[in-house]
């Protein structure tokens, strides 16, 4: 009897020191969120004619062959962002079309997401859409035919459209109409730009959410490496030889003023 019960002790305080050591699902380590690797970067656009800011529908301006005009609709797109960092493109935005709008301020605004924490030195993006777009029927958003920037599959999208008044105008009513457009051919009109940073950067991570502003002069639309002169050149509105010197001139008018960090 002595021994069975010796063995029993034994087996009970076996038990016990395995139960013991047995881990309370309560105390598991709570599974870890991954650190973030990206933020959110915002551009900021400000229409101007020279060093003036943009007023639609009443103010008047002077181009550079000395023709007054006023502005009454000025439009144009941005596509195919992205972000660089020592030549190198570091950061591509999907489905990056952009249409602005003077005439709507919220459109002036543009949010990047999901982009890499890093310190960016550079931008790159295209004024108008690209030509696959140009063909790839019915679209929505930014891109739907009902915003007024589209003539035809065949002809595609308006990339930039101007319109205002001018004394020198010899059109109905002094009339200006620019609809600049075409994608393809001797008169593409798409321009690649990248306005330089002028050795600032742009800081993206997990506490910074920079801002880009930029200046947007309408009046190099008329000027440089072509001046134009309202009194024979006022309305545009096909793709053609005249649209590609109007977009020849425009393709500087983007330029960084300042950038928030």
């Amino acid at each position: 009897m002595k021994t069975i019960k010796y063995f029993s002790l034994l087996a009970l305080t076996a038990s016990l020191v395995f139960t013991s050591c047995k881990k309370d699902p309560d105390e598991e380590p709570a599974p870890t969120t991954p650190a973030a690797t990206t933020g959110s970067l915002n551009l900021h656009f400000e229409n101007m004619v020279d060093t003036n800011a943009l007023v639609l529908n009443s103010q008047f301006y002077t181009n550079a062959n000395g023709d007054t005009f006023n502005v009454t609709k000025f439009n144009y797109y941005i596509s195919n962002i992205k972000l660089l960092k020592s030549g190198v493109v570091k950061y591509t935005e999907s489905n990056s079309y952009h249409l602005l709008q003077a005439s709507d301020l919220s459109s002036l605004e543009i949010a990047l997401s999901s982009v890499p924490f890093d310190t960016y030195d550079g931008i790159e993006f295209m004024i108008g859409v690209d030509s696959a777009r140009n063909v790839s029927g019915a679209q929505t958003g930014a891109l739907d035919p009902a915003n007024g920037m589209f003539w035809s599959w065949s002809s595609g999208y308006i990339m930039v459209k101007m319109e205002g008044t001018s004394p020198q105008s010899p059109s109905m009513g002094g009339a200006l109409t620019f609809h600049v457009g075409g994608f393809s051919g001797a008169n593409n009109t798409l321009k690649t730009v990248s306005p330089a940073f002028n050795a600032e950067t742009a800081i993206v991570s997990s506490s910074i959410t920079p801002e880009i502003h930029f200046a947007v002069d309408l009046s190099e639309m008329f000027k440089n490496p072509t001046t134009t002169n309202f009194a024979t050149t006022n309305m545009i509105h096909m793709p053609g030889a005249a649209a590609k010197t109007i977009a020849d001139n425009y393709a500087d008018m983007f330029s960084v003023e300042h950038i928030h960090n």
